[in-house]
């Protein structure tokens, strides 16, 4: 046998070693046992992404921020409540979002509260002022961001290109006198989930947040990120675009709050 020829059975594995190396390069996630490491590799930050601004969708207008000046009988809070949505404060314009979802959810962040204000109420009208849904809330006692969720019922179903205002309120008191409550307000608008938008979604398997957020999808964008974040807190790059997010709003100082779960929401 020649010394510059190989013996058979190590030309095969000669051949074989570089295609699977070459196979592994192609598809790094082939490779990833811990199915936690294949969500990360999944889920890449994008510190480009959330750079624009959501637009501004016209009338109507809204309140996204109350509670730091007195109201009636209301105490003054040192940070207000507000209503996380698009819009921009200082030009007095509107406070509308879009949403492809059925059954949305709506969130607010809630600063710290006196111990006597822990009831609030959450209200969805239709553009008319007719109630959608109404409900009590028992509030939590620490600081966060709470997501209220329209209950998947078909009574309370949206439709599609129609508009909805809703309120979010902190009463004053525990006692019958209802007349005195921080509130803030915005509107929604239900879009259609278009084939584009749909085979957008089917392409990315995990982090949908950016499709929503590149379609001007806000609460979409927010709700689904809100999840990921929740199952998987200790990944920096959702913490990372959890922050952006909230820059593209006007409301950077808030992405440090905590999500508190809602689990004693009154239906």
């Amino acid at each position: 046998m020649s010394k510059n020829k190989l013996p058979q059975r190590h030309y095969q594995l000669a051949c074989v070693i570089p295609l699977l190396v070459i196979g592994l390069v192609n598809d790094p996630l082939k490779v990833q046992a811990n199915p936690e490491q294949s969500f990360q590799n999944r889920i890449t930050h994008t510190p480009n992404l959330f750079a624009q601004k959501f637009p501004d969708n016209g009338d109507p207008k809204g309140r996204r921020r109350t509670g730091t000046s007195r109201r009636d009988g209301c105490p003054q809070l040192k940070t207000p409540i507000t209503a996380l949505v698009p819009g921009e404060e200082k030009n007095n314009k509107s406070f509308l979002g879009l949403t492809v979802a059925e059954y949305p959810t709506f969130w607010v962040y809630v600063p710290e509260l006196p111990t006597n204000l822990r009831s609030g109420e959450f209200v969805l009208q239709d553009e008319q002022g007719n109630d959608i849904y109404r409900t009590s809330l028992k509030l939590p006692s620490k600081t966060g961001t709470i997501g209220i969720s329209l209950p998947s019922r078909s009574q309370y179903a949206l439709k599609q290109n129609s508009k909805y205002h809703w309120f979010f309120r902190v009463y004053c008191s525990d006692s019958k006198n209802k007349s005195e409550y921080f509130f803030v307000d915005a509107w929604l608008l239900r879009v259609a989930l278009t084939p584009n938008l749909q085979q957008q979604l089917k392409t990315k398997k995990s982090g949908e947040y950016k499709v929503y957020a590149a379609n001007n999808l806000w609460y979409d964008a927010i709700t689904n990120l809100a999840q990921l974040r929740r199952t998987h807190s200790d990944m920096s790059t959702l913490a990372e675009d959890w922050t952006n997010l909230f820059k593209a709003v006007d409301l950077e100082e808030l992405a440090s709050a905590p999500i508190l779960q809602l689990d004693n929401l009154q239906q």
